[in-house]
């Protein structure tokens, strides 16, 4: 066998020779998938070398160790490498590397760029993924620095992370050997890591994930990635998270060295991919899985607008026969991340910060850490849960937390600041939520056929009002998303400023508008994410004056009367111009990054001109109001009695704020108690203005909904299907209890209908 193939000489049957990722490179060549060309260092050459140098016994020796053992562990490692980085590589041997990778360049016409990986022929198994266990080197120019990464890919076979998982794996080390991939590089201006299917369960939805420059922070989980959900039935994008991306890797334009550095502000939380390109990818994620017979995990980058394939291999996650873990049911909430491994533990926190402190964790504790790093699995083999503060789904540590069945949370930004050791948590890597203390869990979902004696499974009822969910803090989010509401109703931000202590005037008057605006977006981006791509209308401004009086800046506030009557709503942002402006460049923000799914609600509005003034100032902002759907709150009889005239004006939909409308129609304040009997959103005045609005919504095709208290009350949720209005909006606590209704009371309608047809 020579020392040295050319990717597209190999194939599938070729893991031996070229290992798992040299193999499955040459087969997706010869499919047609755009893989940058390359060739491989065999295996058998790295074996020839190690035996003609002398130093195979001596290597093997070496690595006869404990490797629960972290001080016996890296000794093995150091041993091993030293012996592979020491040794002298046969004369003939270095030439064929040297040459071909000459012959490479004349092939592209210039002296090119390679990256060298690391391809183990026990490498990309079904049942496991060796995930990370070697190393990588980027941007490798010229024979010699070329032949001195493939020196270095040899070695990484010992590297402790590579002993300690094959120990784990119940592989020998002498059976496995290690080939060289020198890969024409990809110079990505974006990159990352797709599934072909759901790694946990293996449901048909690629998930994707990128950030900006090459795949290795993705990879390494150095960077918390975007995060697309592609159904591949409908080929539509069925969900989307856009992370904060603190870092990048690049090629450095003047030294041509792989650099880290720190993304640029304009695009830390810009969207990596377009809509388009996602699909694309998960095109490819198709067809690989389709050729290859099983889920893939794959590595892709863009370079000039054109997606490489860089890597294809077996998921090893999906029913890998673990019993599935019961979901938290309820407690407080310290944080979120994105699920990457499922199951639920509850143990007392160790944080980590390298693999030189994992002695610290005991069998059950929770490992919490900024990044897993390679040297950190024989921790996660002990640890009952992984919580990061970077890192996606598709980072090695989430792969590898997979395999061993280990609840994992990453990407949470603050666990190593908020967490201390010795405090309990629960762990839910399933939904990615981090919980205080010890969290009971939920009973077992019941399964498909109880009333065949073995379970039921409880879907939610289909109607044709959509059921959505009222949101005030974005924490709640997760909860408000398990209700499987169809969209968020009402999203309140007075809730998220009166939690920053400070008014948003003093941010304005100390020049930190743009921390304010940061806040906005990054609060209403929680609930955004969650719900994408289902509606999210977020209320602009709907603080009494009151509220505002106790807090930092608000010491100006005017002394009203009745501040529920008062300057609040669409009238305070009218009056205070600078504070909306700020509102409105949060939601543009927030759009630009891909959250395109959030809607603008002008509150307290109740005459026309209201709106129009505050649609000028958004087109003043640059907000494209044919790309975002602006609506208003009907709390008032003036805005319910001229309709005709928001609709005419362009009104992309309406809300019904039952709460208010009922006390302004009724002239009963709904905080007295003296005369609390007379308030009743179901008095037939405020059942007229109801219908009276929606009737003429409909006909003109603009959407309603009711977000007020009124909208979680099964009796009114009943008269508003028979008036015809688009979707309810309810608590959290009542979405499912007003969809029974709505169901109820839709087919109820249906068979009316039947009957009086006959």
């Amino acid at each position: 066998m020579d020392a040295v193939v050319w990717l597209e000489e190999v194939g599938k049957n070729d893991l031996s020779v070229v290992g798992g990722k040299g193999a499955s490179l040459g087969e997706m060549i010869n499919i047609g998938v755009p893989v940058p060309g390359g060739f491989a260092v065999t295996a058998q050459a790295f074996r020839d070398f190690i035996n003609r140098a002398g130093i195979a016994k001596k290597l093997f020796e070496a690595l006869k160790v404990d490797v629960n053992q972290e001080s016996e562990l890296h000794r093995a490692e150091e041993a091993a490498k030293k012996l592979i980085m020491e040794a002298k590589v046969p004369e003939d041997i270095e030439k064929a590397i040297k040459s071909r990778y000459e012959e490479l360049c004349k092939r592209e016409g210039k002296q090119v760029f390679v990256a060298v990986r690391s391809s183990a022929t026990a490498e990309d198994l079904p049942d496991a993924s060796f995930a990370g266990q070697q190393e990588t080197f980027l941007n490798m120019r010229g024979a010699e620095d070329v032949f001195n990464a493939v020196r270095k890919c040899w070695a990484s076979l010992y590297g402790a992370r590579a002993i300690f998982y094959r120990v784990e794996q119940g592989f020998e080390h002498d059976k496995v050997n290690l080939s060289a991939i020198v890969q024409k590089m990809v110079d990505s201006e974006k990159s990352g890591v797709m599934f072909s299917s759901q790694p946990s369960t293996g449901e048909p939805l690629v998930v994707i994930e990128g950030a900006w420059g090459l795949g290795e922070s993705v990879v390494s989980g150095s960077v918390s990635p975007d995060n697309f959900v592609v159904d591949r039935k409908t080929r539509n994008i069925v969900s989307k998270y856009i992370a904060a991306k603190e870092i990048m890797i690049i090629r450095d334009p003047k030294t041509q060295k792989t650099v880290t550095i720190k993304v640029p502000a304009e695009k830390r939380e810009a969207i990596v991919l377009t809509d388009n390109e996602a699909i694309e990818l998960a095109k490819y994620a198709e067809i690989l899985e389709k050729h290859y017979g099983i889920p893939q995990d794959i590595e892709w980058g863009v370079e000039k607008n054109k997606i490489y394939i860089l890597q294809s291999r077996p998921i090893t996650t999906i029913n890998n026969g673990k019993k599935p873990a019961q979901a938290a049911a309820s407690g407080k909430v310290l944080f979120t991340g994105l699920g990457a491994a499922p199951g639920v533990a509850t143990g007392f926190v160790r944080i980590i910060a390298s693999g030189r402190e994992l002695d610290k964790v005991k069998p059950g504790d929770i490992m919490v850490t900024k990044m897993t790093m390679p040297d950190m699995v024989p921790g996660m083999k002990r640890a009952g849960a992984i919580v990061t503060d970077e890192g996606g789904m598709a980072c090695h540590a989430a792969i590898v937390s997979r395999e061993l069945g280990c609840p994992a949370v990453v990407g949470t930004k603050k666990a190593t600041s908020l967490l201390k050791d010795d405090m309990e948590v629960t762990v839910d890597g399933g939904k990615g939520i981090v919980y205080e203390g010890r969290v009971a869990l939920a009973a077992p979902a019941k399964t498909a056929s109880a009333a065949s004696g073995g379970g039921v499974v409880f879907t939610k009822p289909m109607t044709a009002t959509e059921i959505k969910v009222n949101v005030s803090e974005p924490d709640r989010a997760a909860a408000a998303a398990d209700t499987m509401a169809d969209g968020v109703g009402l999203l309140r931000i007075e809730h998220m400023i009166l939690g920053l202590g400070k008014t948003p005037n003093w941010y304005i008057k100390n020049g930190k508008s743009e921390e304010y605006i940061g806040e906005l977006v990054k609060g209403i981006k929680v609930v955004a994410d969650a719900f994408y791509p289902r509606p999210v209308w977020v209320r602009t401004l709907d603080a009494p004056t009151d509220e505002f009086r106790a807090m930092e800046g608000g010491e100006g506030e005017p002394h009203e009367h009745n501040p529920m009557l008062g300057w609040r709503g669409i009238r305070r942002d009218l009056t205070e111009t600078d504070h909306f402006r700020l509102e409105i460049r949060a939601f543009k923000k927030l759009h630009e990054m891909g959250l395109t799914n959030v809607g603008i609600m002008l509150p307290m509005v109740q005459h026309v001109r209201e709106f129009q003034k505050a649609k000028a100032i958004m087109v003043d902002e640059d907000l494209d109001l044919e790309k975002i759907d602006v609506g208003i709150m009907v709390e008032t009889p003036g805005a319910a009695l001229t309709i005709e005239d928001f609709i005419e004006d362009g009104i992309d939909f309406v809300s019904f704020g039952t709460n208010d409308l009922t006390q302004y129609t009724l002239a009963v304040d709904r905080n007295n108690e003296n005369v609390a009997g007379l308030y009743s959103e179901l008095h037939p005045a405020i059942l007229k203005l109801i219908e009276y609005v929606v009737e003429r919504c409909n006909e003109a095709g603009v959407k309603t909904s009711i977000c007020g208290q009124a909208g979680s009350y099964p009796e009114m949720a009943k008269r508003l299907v028979e008036i015809g209005i688009t979707s309810i909006s309810a608590n959290i606590d009542a979405v499912a209890t007003v969809r029974e209704t709505v169901a109820r009371s839709e087919r109820i309608l249906m068979l009316n209908a039947l009957r009086n047809r006959k």
